[in-house]
């Protein structure tokens, strides 16, 4: 095999395994984030659970604050009618 030959099969076989090295690299690091995510995930859970018993409780005080909003915009309506055109 002439010299040539020799040196492209070398620089290709280091070529490859840079390539394998941060391949190794990504899936690790891709590894650390899924198990990140997978905390966040099962925190996330655990919030909506703790909270779900908050709904029948807010339910009537939503209601009763879309009554007074509803109030304030017809009071608000009322107000800028009878105001005289400058």
């Amino acid at each position: 095999m002439p010299f040539v030959g020799l040196v492209m099969v070398i620089i290709a076989l280091v070529i490859v395994a840079v390539v394998a090295f941060y391949l190794i690299r990504v899936v690790g690091i891709l590894h650390s984030v899924n198990d990140a995510l997978g905390k966040i995930t099962f925190g996330v859970r655990a919030i909506a659970h703790r909270t779900a018993p908050l709904a029948e409780f807010l339910a009537p005080a939503k209601d009763d604050l879309v009554a007074i909003a509803d109030a304030l915009e017809g009071a608000a309506k009322s107000v800028s009618s009878k105001q005289p055109a400058a």
